[in-house]
């Protein structure tokens, strides 16, 4: 078989891997464990940086020691709070955003994003986006949180007018409730 259907992770790597060049500023909303930002900083390349944000402390810590293994924590600015923050910390043209909705894996599952919060950060990282560059957004319903945002983002997201950005959803309509979800914005 050539070609194979993957998940919602896959779909934002693969977008991020084709959009994304050496030089860009990007940010990693939501850091988790590291693994999306090893992956955005080793794609921006040394002339890159990566700006990234979590509201646990932990993570945080996991993400700079992921990067400090990797020799990448250098092209990296972590941020120990909410992806709510990023207006006050980006300032210029960014390329790429990614988003990981929920909780922490690993973590406490009390704490996970909420559609307030998401929203201020994903509008403010679309109003950064440059021409070409997308933000990637992977959603895990079947918690109630994670429900309500997702909810929440389809509906907000299917009122951004087509002339400025396209906007994608991929999902498997067969693998059951909780299965991750992506949505891609693309600045036009």
């Amino acid at each position: 078989m050539a070609y194979v259907l993957r998940s919602a992770r896959w779909i934002a790597a693969d977008v991020l891997h084709q959009v994304i060049r050496p030089g860009d500023t990007v940010i990693d909303a939501t850091l988790g464990n590291g693994h999306d930002t090893v992956m955005l900083a080793e794609l921006v390349g040394e002339t890159g940086h990566v700006i990234g944000f979590d509201i646990q402390a932990d993570a945080v810590e996991r993400t700079a020691a992921r990067l400090r293994e990797h020799g990448l924590l250098e092209r990296c600015e972590l941020y120990a709070q909410g992806h709510q923050h990023i207006a006050e910390r980006v300032h210029g043209p960014i390329r790429a955003a990614v988003f990981n909705l929920g909780w922490l894996p690993g973590g406490d599952k009390s704490v996970t994003t909420h559609w307030e919060t998401t929203h201020t950060a994903i509008s403010a990282a679309l109003s950064l986006l440059e021409a070409g560059g997308v933000c990637t957004v992977c959603a895990y319903p079947g918690h109630a949180a994670g429900d309500q945002e997702r909810y929440a983002l389809m509906d907000w997201l299917s009122t951004l007018r087509p002339q400025e950005f396209n906007v994608l959803h991929h999902r498997f309509l067969n693998a059951g409730p909780g299965a991750p979800e992506c949505f891609v914005i693309q600045r036009q």
